[in-house]
């Protein structure tokens, strides 16, 4: 959810709908009974720019790219209750630092 100036080069996640990617991720979590056992944090920048808004799961530590509500229930209904990774939104791991 970080914010940068609109003249940055990298961008801004927040511009790319960081708050409503997390305020879905919140509201899945809720109502699919997994508050308690899944939280949906707010992070700064964890400096994937090129990829657009990121999700990390821990503790696995899988990176996720996810631009957009659709891209939340996959990755709720998939690896958070399916413990499976939705490969089609990952951060590749050469390049994710976890």
């Amino acid at each position: 959810m970080n914010e940068r100036d609109a003249e940055d080069s990298r961008g801004c996640c927040s511009a790319k709908g960081a708050s409503e990617i997390r305020e879905a991720f919140k509201t899945e979590i809720a109502k699919r009974g997994l508050k308690g056992k899944v939280r949906a944090n707010k992070a700064g920048c964890l400096d994937t720019c090129e990829f657009g808004p990121s999700v990390v799961v821990y503790p696995e530590g899988i990176w996720y790219c996810v631009k957009n509500k659709e891209d939340v229930l996959k990755v709720v209904e998939h690896h958070l209750e399916g413990g499976k990774i939705v490969e089609d939104l990952l951060i590749p791991r050469t390049w994710a630092k976890g």
